[in-house]
């Protein structure tokens, strides 16, 4: 799963699932450009460590024109794009009858808008690349729905669909589209759940643990990677048995 030559986008990078990605797809051989709203200094010097090019962005992914910019920026520096992975993601939860409109509208904003700017964007140097990859991180929320998350699971089920539709279309070009759709994962967002909600959640995981990180950087890993390139257009779980369809 070696991806030497390879260059890699991901939006979100400075922290968590997307830190954890950037790190592990460098490790593989792959130069990343790291995207988040506060550019991620810190982790662009970690990767230049393991000996890759990098570049860290500061940008809103809700901002069609700032996706563009990124983007050409990115593969100025680095030569070209070859992954893309669509992590950057944000919630806010309120019940539907209290929930603002502006709540709803920069979830989606964020979360499916976002993922279509900058896979627009991308696709014309994924499009040229010899082995072209996207890979959405999604949420088991976008399949099983949550109460006090409408606006979240609505915007995780779109890039489920966006996922697939994607596939449909770049397929021919040899450009795989999936989605990994994590389960409950130790990052800041679980970080402020209280000891009697985490209880009661790790009662409905068959494997009675939180997930790291870690644990989708591999999967994304695989799917960046050579070994993957008869898959696409599929939704893999990495959530501990707790989605079992």
């Amino acid at each position: 799963m070696q991806l030497n030559g390879r260059v890699a986008f991901i939006t979100g990078a400075r922290r968590g699932i997307g830190r954890a990605i950037a790190l592990k797809l460098a490790a593989a051989g792959a130069d990343c450009a790291l995207l988040a709203r506060t550019a991620p200094e810190e982790l662009a010097e970690e990767i230049r460590g393991l000996g890759r090019r990098t570049v860290a962005i500061a940008a809103d992914i809700s901002d069609a024109e700032a996706v563009e910019i990124a983007v050409k920026g990115a593969v100025a520096e680095l030569g070209g794009l070859d992954i893309l992975v669509n992590n950057a993601g944000i919630a806010e939860d309120n019940l539907l009858l209290r929930m603002k409109l502006e709540q709803w509208r920069r979830v989606l904003d964020v979360n499916l808008s976002g993922t279509f700017y900058c896979t627009k964007a991308a696709a014309r140097y994924l499009l040229k690349s010899p082995a072209g990859r996207i890979i959405n991180i999604t949420s088991v929320i976008g399949q099983m729905g949550n109460a006090g998350q409408a606006n979240y699971a609505a915007s995780k089920a779109g890039m489920i669909g966006f996922t697939r539709s994607i596939a449909k279309e770049f397929g021919s070009r040899g450009v795989t589209s999936n989605a990994i759709a994590p389960g409950f994962i130790t990052t800041d967002m679980t970080s402020e759940l209280g000891e009697d909600a985490k209880t009661a959640l790790l009662g409905q995981i068959p494997l009675g643990s939180l997930g790291e990180p870690e644990d989708v950087a591999e999967l994304a890993l695989f799917l960046a990677s050579p070994a993957a390139r008869y898959i696409t257009g599929q939704v893999f779980n990495v959530d501990g048995g707790l989605v079992m369809d």
